[in-house]
């Protein structure tokens, strides 16, 4: 009997339990576990469940095994899908990173002003993605959008943009890397100003250039930054929906993906399916397997982006 007591007792210590601190400290961490079961690890363990079933939402869902997936093989969109969810991800979050790191060195200093020219980078990130969507939908127009008349007083021919196959992708593209760089700058600006002062001043007494110092001690030493970017990057570029869902979506939603499914993605995919199709079990299959990609290539990531932090 003393032994289980002691084990009790040992286990509320370990766990925090026997002191007022402790208690406290999961009161504050409850909403974060309840928003990531409710919200995280629920649908996730529910989409793999509708994924082995037939499911339209009308009726209760009915055992299938894996006929979803066999499905996926024979989808004739599907891999148009895959094949443009990573041209947007390898798109926008090299190119994402370089312009966000390249902006927080030039705003990284001390001149008048400079609040201010941080705040109106910062300005898209706060703005709503539909609001951003659709003044980039007038800057695309080809009759009398912004870019176009930019093009025509260069002497540049005019383009489609968003309603050519071969511009559609790359627009959304050029869009999401604008709408998201002031959130990435405001991430590396941090890690700039947590950079030890003394090792430039070193730097400048040994003579080394500012390109020397930039890629012997910042980048190195923005490399925990880069990972942590690159990868929450990656995660959301593989999941977009928004601005594809209001730049490409014909009226009255009877066309999805853009002109000859340039601009169809994976999500897009899952909703027509859950939400037009009523194929909640296909979609479910989709998702599951999007969240399989997602999950392996964080992990590839991770293991090429690895760095020492002893």
């Amino acid at each position: 009997m003393a032994t289980i007591t002691a084990g009790r007792r040992s286990l509320r210590r370990r766990l925090g339990l026997g002191n007022r601190g402790g208690l406290a400290g999961y009161f504050f961490v409850a909403p974060s576990i309840i928003f990531l079961i409710v919200f995280v690890i629920f649908p996730i363990i529910a989409a793999a469940y509708y994924s082995v079933t037939d499911y339209d939402l009308m009726s209760s869902p009915r055992f299938s095994g894996f006929k979803n997936y066999g499905s996926l093989l024979s989808d004739t969109r599907y891999p148009r899908a895959i094949t443009n969810t990573l041209y947007f991800a390898f798109g926008t979050v090299p190119s994402g990173v370089v312009t966000s790191l390249a902006l927080a060195v030039l705003i990284n200093r001390q001149i008048r002003g400079i609040y201010t020219f941080r705040a109106l980078f910062y300005m898209p990130v706060v703005s709503s993605f539909v609001s951003v969507a659709l003044i980039w939908l007038w800057m695309y127009e080809p009759q009398f959008g912004l870019l176009n008349e930019i093009f025509e007083a260069l002497g540049l021919p005019r383009l489609k943009w968003l309603r050519a196959a071969p511009t559609s992708m790359l627009s959304i593209i050029i869009m999401s890397v604008w709408k998201n760089m002031g959130l990435n700058m405001v991430i590396y600006l941090a890690g700039l100003q947590g950079i030890p002062p003394h090792l430039y001043e070193a730097a400048e007494i040994d003579g080394a250039g500012r390109v020397s110092t930039f890629f012997r001690i910042t980048l190195p030493l923005l490399a925990p930054t880069t990972f942590f970017v690159v990868i929450v990057y990656f995660i959301g570029a593989l999941q977009i929906f928004v601005q594809v869902f209001i730049m490409t979506t014909g009226a009255n939603n009877e066309t999805f993906g853009g002109p000859l499914d340039s601009t169809i993605t994976v999500v897009i995919l899952v909703y027509v399916n859950a939400f037009a199709y009523l194929r909640m079990g296909f979609a479910s299959a989709m998702s599951f397997v999007l969240f399989l990609v997602i999950a392996v290539i964080t992990v590839i990531n991770a293991r090429l982006l690895r760095y020492d932090i002893s």
